[in-house]
């Protein structure tokens, strides 16, 4: 059995993004693609020497860079790690060390994605043999978006968000991601979300136009119905896309509930024009020029 695993956590974006319902149990029926980015998180994780007399005996540990996420039993990846010792009655304690790169409360999947990192990880750890799908199902008992995260491929996602079905990657191109210096309360953008009127995307056109592996196509498709909670709220959204449209962006929007843009450029010469000219403007605390992940 190994005692140590390192494992990388990878950003999504929201593609398209559709509130079709709301569901009796607090959550929304979507329908959305989502895409993961070579932006990513490191995680190490390491079984410590002996055995606790039961799973909620051992200890998990969690030590990070980020002074901006905690480190106990709130953290999704401490209560992945806790479902799956409680599940098959692991008692070995280990330690966690993450190294945070996605930016926080963002709506890049970033703690859903050290989840997934956990699930894999413990499964390797202690040579458990899960499937994929044994472990999507484990996660989506902690978060919509950890099953996604876990099968780490392009997705179209429905129900709450686990119903996964593969689909063509986003074709070559460079992705700026820029998160403005506020929060946003996903279930705040969700409650002020009128289903009533409301424009829906053209979610297999972005199906298609991503099986053509066409960028122009996936631009023209790119849509999220919580942009109109949520540009409500903060102008930064607003003015980062007109800055990225404005430098040559093939599409810009908003992923998941925000704060976060994101745009797609053909060439990595337009995404840093945009780089420099967000920066310049002070209306995103973080930038990244990143591809997305195949």
């Amino acid at each position: 059995m190994n005692q140590k695993v390192t494992r990388n956590a990878y950003a999504k974006v929201n593609l398209v993004l559709d509130v079709l319902s709301e569901r009796p149990d607090g959550y929304h029926d979507v329908r959305m693609v989502m895409q993961n980015l070579d932006l990513y998180d490191t995680l190490e994780f390491e079984l410590l020497p002996g055995e606790a007399a039961s799973p909620a005996e051992a200890e998990i540990t969690l030590e990070t860079n980020s002074d901006r996420i905690p480190t106990d039993g709130k953290n999704l990846i401490i209560k992945a790690a806790r479902l799956m010792y409680e599940t098959y009655g692991l008692k070995q304690s280990m330690k966690i060390k993450l190294e945070k790169r996605i930016p926080v409360e963002a709506g890049m999947a970033g703690g859903s994605t050290d989840a997934a990192a956990a699930f894999h990880a413990i499964n390797e750890l202690f040579s458990l043999h899960l499937s994929t799908e044994e472990l999507m199902d484990l996660g989506v008992k902690i978060g919509a978006d950890v099953p996604f995260c876990i099968y780490a491929k392009t997705a179209l996602a429905e129900g709450i968000g686990e119903k996964l079905t593969p689909v063509a990657s986003l074709p070559d191109c460079h992705i700026l991601v820029a998160k403005p210096p506020v929060t946003l309360s996903t279930k705040e953008i969700y409650t002020n979300l009128s289903l009533e009127g409301l424009e829906h995307p053209d979610v297999d056109g972005m199906v298609d136009a991503l099986a053509a592996g066409d960028l122009s196509a996936v631009a023209g498709k790119l849509a999220n119905v919580l942009e109109t909670v949520s540009v409500k709220v903060y102008r930064e959204i607003e003015a980062i896309k007109s800055t990225m449209m404005i430098c040559h962006a093939a599409g810009s929007i908003m992923t998941g509930s925000g704060p976060t843009v994101f745009g797609l450029f053909e060439s990595e010469e337009y995404a840093m024009q945009a780089y420099e000219s967000i920066k310049k403007q002070g209306i995103a605390e973080t930038l990244v020029v990143t591809k997305p992940r195949r």
